[in-house]
């Protein structure tokens, strides 16, 4: 008898960084042209390689420090998390002291990253996602999820709730395109994987802040410029696939790992 797998294997935490705007009111373009609207979106997955409740629970006693912590604890984002039920992990909200104490706990725990960098590119998304978010958002999982199809048994994907582009039905639709996408390049092996997909939020769910903190990371690089925050944690990142970078295609450029990092020179430009 083959011995069982611990719980882990059959588990994903997804969130992302970002946003899957492209207009304003009136259809106005925003992209590269208001401030607090990003160049691209990003979805990440973790897979854990230790219990999950004793890295959970790690989370949990690092927040409440944070809560509790003298020097930090007045902070107005802290408060502000703290009077609505309790403080938690968000690397877009969290000031430089915070960051510092979770990338450094980060760096200690055992597991795997990838993720998916979808530029906002109008064409694209007029002739690919027929301009809805939802689709962009569908895109991005799909190829985030299509080579997990050879697993077998159960893989559990807890994301990060995220409006329209999370319900049921627009999830199903991510599955069945990652699925035909797997059998185009594998069409000798069947897809034996389910997917469960488990919603759900990071005031609840404290491994989702793990993912969340990794795809800020990579979101600076790719807006900013900024590899401070990647470097430090690269050693956790294997994949990433900057997926509409037409320019990069031949010879899987766009596919960025330990030998083909990113760098400065991955900052995007305002389309």
């Amino acid at each position: 008898m083959s011995k069982q797998k611990p719980i882990e294997f059959y588990h994903r935490f997804l969130d992302e960084a970002g946003d899957t705007t492209f207009f304003g009111k009136g259809k106005i373009p925003t992209v590269g042209k208001v401030d607090g609207v990003s160049l691209s979106f990003i979805l990440g997955m973790v897979k854990f390689k230790k219990p999950l409740q004793e890295i959970r629970n790690n989370i949990i006693t690092l927040q409440k420090e944070v809560e509790n912590d003298e020097y930090l604890k007045e902070i107005p984002s802290i408060r502000k998390k703290k009077g609505k039920g309790g403080f938690f992990f968000h690397a877009k909200d969290d000031v430089a002291e915070v960051r510092e104490k979770f990338y450094k706990y980060i760096k200690t725990i055992d597991f795997s990253f990838e993720a998916v960098v979808g530029r906002k590119i109008y064409q694209i998304f007029a002739n690919k996602h027929n301009s809805k978010e939802a689709e962009f958002y569908a895109d991005l999982l799909s190829h985030l999820i299509k080579n997990k199809f050879e697993l077998g048994g159960k893989l559990i994907l807890n994301i990060s709730q995220r409006g329209k582009s999370t319900k049921n039905q627009n999830l199903m639709k991510a599955m069945e395109t990652a699925r035909k996408r797997f059998q185009l390049v594998r069409p000798d092996k069947d897809a034996v994987t389910d997917f469960v997909f488990n919603i759900q939020y990071p005031t609840t769910e404290p491994l989702l802040t793990i993912p969340d903190y990794i795809c800020w990371a990579v979101q600076r690089v790719f807006e900013r410029g900024e590899t401070r925050y990647y470097n430090f944690i690269e050693e956790k990142i294997s994949l990433i696939i900057d997926l509409y970078d037409s320019e990069k295609y031949k010879g899987n450029k766009n596919y960025y790992n330990h030998k083909n990092k990113l760098t400065s020179k991955n900052k995007l430009s305002p389309p």
